[in-house]
């Protein structure tokens, strides 16, 4: 915070008086409080080097540990192309770089880009050190959710399962909830090269938001000589291919690691699963 101090002089001239202002700037800066220490368990990934270059530029936040199977003694800044080595190594132990930064008494995030079979585990450890964490692991069953709900009430601590961190996916998301009470139906339609991935993670979410907020639609009432083919439509409409976009995932990611962090992620939403 910057203060703004402006002396001046008071001379007289011919009983008319004159200010000369002479102005100087002095500043007090505000004790910084400790940046968000932010674990990325996942980082050898695409996503997860992503997120150690946004959180490294993010003001407040700091990459403490980089845990993963692969490339172990790796820097995670040279592996992420920076311009400076971070100095800190790829290990392959979660709970070995949670007991060092506990021992700093420091508190923090953990964002996991792991496997759906080790989420519950390791949102259990870093609660067991006091941190709280970040879920980003497409295709994680709904069992796992709910599991993570009942660890994180009891434990009192935050945790938010993210099933995507596209700041367009959750807009599409949000935009399709709030269409859906103007129209009798919705049929969501995917164009991607790759199609052995079908239906994708963020469709299946947008379904399962949408399920419960209209009625079943009988497509035997529809006459067959009145459909079009989907290749029809989407070429009549121009429908194009849907990519997420990394830098925007890294963006959302920040964003949500703050959110937490404050101690927000009890806050439910939907296309958001959260637990606290």
């Amino acid at each position: 915070m910057a203060a703004l101090s402006s002396p001046f002089q008071l001379k007289n001239y011919n009983r008319t008086h004159r200010c000369i202002v002479r102005s100087t700037i002095t500043c007090s800066m505000q004790t910084s409080q400790n940046n968000i220490k932010v674990v990325i368990n996942g980082a050898t990934k695409e996503i997860g080097k992503a997120a150690i270059v946004a959180i490294t530029k993010a003001r407040g936040m700091e990459v403490a540990g980089a845990v993963d199977s692969d490339l172990v003694g790796e820097d995670v800044g040279k592996l992420c192309n920076m311009e400076e080595a971070l100095e800190i190594p790829i290990i392959n132990d979660l709970t070995m770089v949670l007991g060092s930064i506990s021992q700093s008494k420091a508190t923090g995030v953990v964002v996991d880009f792991t496997e759906p079979s080790t989420v519950y585990d390791n949102v259990k450890q870093a609660t067991a050190f006091g941190m709280k964490s970040v879920v980003y692991v497409p295709k994680i069953s709904l069992d796992t959710v709910t599991a993570l709900s009942a660890f994180c009430e009891k434990a009192t601590m935050g945790c938010l399962v993210a099933p995507t961190l596209s700041i367009g996916s959750i807009l599409l998301q949000q935009a399709a909830i709030t269409a859906s009470f103007h129209y009798n139906n919705v049929e969501i339609v995917e164009s991607r090269p790759n199609a052995s991935d079908l239906p994708s993670p963020d469709a299946i979410q947008i379904a399962n938001n949408l399920s419960d907020l209209g009625q079943m639609y009988n497509r035997e009432d529809i006459s067959t000589d009145v459909l079009v083919s989907r290749d029809e439509f989407i070429q009549s409409y121009g429908i194009t291919e849907y990519v997420n976009n990394t830098f925007n995932s890294s963006i959302a990611l920040t964003i949500i690691i703050d959110f937490v962090y404050q101690g927000k992620g009890s806050t439910s939403r939907r296309g958001w699963n959260s637990c606290s």
